[in-house]
């Protein structure tokens, strides 16, 4: 069966998406198209490239997250060893480490650039703050005058997971401009993309979207009292704020809610227990989901219009 697939941002979180893309496989699902947003985007990435969930299962088991946090010897100074790399280049770590292993993800299924792949088999988002405006990767590299086919697949996806002030903007340099655009989270301008493959009328196969709730405890009370402090508040809301934005009804039905209890974004430091807690939540909510699920039912409640009966 044939199916595209949504995947939103999420930090480490999205380890979740491999137990219930695992599932949604074993039912028979087979991903047309894929799409994702921050930690959807290297999910999005892998699949579209080839990988099995069973080959990301062995990833996700094997992988040390906190190599994923590029640091330089400035990190290893006490109490500036975050402020100086957040005041020089506005974010704490570096994200190429991903990027690099990525990179040598995708060569082991012979994929480099998104030439590499059918046209339109992966969407990543990314935001442009120097423009103001939302990328959609690779469609939107013409209007930087970049070749889509001969860009990187890696580097589209560590623009989409490098997180404001967590990690440092990604600069795309392009010849006929002489500063920089910055390129940060896809998650700032469309954290859940689930529109993206949506036609007019009645579509061939169903869009899955995949989203990621973690728990919702009172909203603590963030004490500023100076630029430090106030970022920190502002970046915890920000994050926060990635879990509350409202699913429309139509959007939630094709939606797969995966609990991610107490884990948080950038919560890299992962023990094996929060791995196996963050898949198997994965892998039960797509059978729940999957139980209940009819695709005629959704197509007369939410795809036909007037004129298509």
């Amino acid at each position: 069966m044939k199916a595209d697939a949504v995947f939103e941002g999420g930090g480490v979180r999205g380890i979740a998406f491999i137990g219930a893309v695992q599932e949604m496989e074993r039912s028979g699902y087979r991903w047309e198209r894929i799409a994702g947003t921050s930690a959807g985007s290297v999910v999005a990435a892998l699949l579209a490239c080839g990988y099995s969930a069973r080959e990301l299962v062995q990833i996700m088991k094997t992988l040390d997250y906190s190599r994923l946090l590029g640091k330089t010897w400035v990190h290893s100074l006490p109490l500036l060893g975050k402020a100086i790399p957040l005041l020089l280049h506005s974010g704490i770590y570096l994200n190429t480490p991903l990027e690099d292993q990525l990179t040598y993800w995708l060569k082991r299924k012979g994929v480099s650039t998104f030439g590499d792949l059918p046209d339109g088999k992966l969407k990543i988002i990314a935001s442009d703050i120097s423009s103001g405006k939302m990328l959609i990767l690779p469609d939107d590299l013409p209007r930087y005058h970049i070749s889509p086919s001969k860009f990187p697949i890696a580097a589209a996806v560590r623009m989409s997971t490098t997180i404001p002030y967590f990690f440092q903007p990604y600069r795309l340099r392009t010849k006929l401009r002489r500063k920089p655009y910055y390129i940060l989270d896809g998650g700032l301008l469309s954290n859940y993309p689930v529109w993206i493959f949506d036609v007019e009328g009645i579509p061939r196969w169903p869009t899955f979207g995949f989203r990621l709730l973690g728990e919702q405890p009172e909203t603590p009370f963030y004490d500023i009292n100076g630029p430090f402090s106030m970022f920190r508040a502002m970046f915890q809301t920000m994050l926060r704020a990635h879990d509350q934005r409202h699913v429309d009804k139509h959007s939630r039905a094709r939606t797969i809610f995966i609990p991610t209890g107490k884990v948080t974004t950038t919560q890299f430091d992962l023990t094996a227990e929060d791995r196996d807690f963050l898949y198997q939540s994965g892998r039960d909510t797509a059978k729940r989901f999957l139980a209940a699920w009819d695709y005629e039912m959704y197509v007369k409640a939410f795809r036909i219009v007037r004129g298509d009966w």
